[in-house]
């Protein structure tokens, strides 16, 4: 498969089945920063990403476990979003594209928001949308707060309070000013919750220390339905022994991810063991996010 363009934005929503036979459900950003060609040649980078990503897990028992690749809502050509859909538990039930010719908001977005309903089966909250963006750094203050224009209008369109926002915001250090945020209303509106707290570090260099990667949350009711504490970047780094220099041939960014409370149930297991390799799945997503283009699965 070609990859031509310079940056592939993945995000994953992920349900897997554990021991008890209940549900963990895992939404995760993770900008693959500079994703293309060079970057898939690389057998050491690829073998990272699919322990990240379960990315092998994902292309050779696809069919099997019902990924399907549902959505791809604009062209890859800097920005790359996507979604595949396990079928079977996870259904998209709305897509839209925000035109960036609103009032007030016209061309404020380099990258207009591409905002997707879905309904699960396995989560307390039955149907919940997401909001991915990417920020353009020399624009965040201005993209952010109209990224509070986005939400407002998908509350009404869909009639829905149930909305989490995420993904590269560049919140943080240079691209984001403590002057400016007063300015930034997706900040200043205390109904929204913003789970990737300040001062936690989501970058891979070393010499930076920035909160760049967020979850922000739309409402208590819809708080009340993250496990709390639940999130965090994953420091793959760290988790795969890699020196800096092999992290960053991965990206620049770790993934963050949170989850949605389940419903305790073994109905989604029908009283059925996997196989080993859907074991080793089961466990190893309990403390491994997904990648972030727009990937849904269970």
């Amino acid at each position: 498969m070609r990859l031509s363009f310079l940056l592939l934005l993945l995000l994953f929503l992920v349900g897997v089945n554990d021991v008890e036979g209940a549900s963990e459900f895992r939404v995760c950003a993770f900008n693959l920063h500079h994703f293309g060609e060079s970057k898939t040649r690389k057998d050491a980078v690829m073998l990272t990403l699919s322990k990240v990503g379960f990315l092998d897990y994902i292309f050779t028992a696809g069919t099997r476990n019902c990924f399907r690749n549902c959505i791809v809502p604009q062209s890859c050509t800097e920005l790359c979003l996507m979604i595949v859909c396990r079928t079977d538990t996870v259904t998209v039930t709305g897509k839209y594209q925000y035109p960036d010719t609103r009032p007030g908001n016209v061309d404020v977005f380099s990258r207009e928001p591409f905002v997707v309903r879905f309904k699960a089966l396995t989560t307390t909250v039955k149907e919940f949308v997401l909001i991915p963006q990417h920020t353009t750094p020399a624009n965040t203050t201005k993209e952010l707060d109209a990224l509070y224009d986005v939400l407002q209008h998908v509350k009404k369109m869909w009639k829905t309070e149930n909305v989490m926002l995420l993904g590269d915001f560049n919140a943080d250090c240079g691209y984001l000013a403590k002057k400016n945020r007063k300015n930034v209303r997706l900040i200043t509106d205390q109904r929204l919750y913003w789970l990737i707290e300040d001062k936690t570090d989501t970058t891979v260099r070393s010499s930076t220390s920035c909160t760049y990667d967020r979850i922000v949350v739309n409402g208590e009711a819809f708080a009340r339905e993250i496990v709390p504490m639940s999130a965090r970047p994953f420091n793959f780094q760290r988790e795969y022994r890699l020196t800096e220099d092999e992290a960053l041939d991965v990206s620049d960014h770790y993934p963050v991810e949170v989850l949605l409370k389940v419903v305790r149930s073994k109905f989604f297991n029908n009283g059925a063991r996997g196989s080993t390799q859907e074991s080793q799945l089961q466990l190893f997503s309990l403390f491994v996010c997904m990648c972030f283009v727009l990937q849904v699965f269970r």
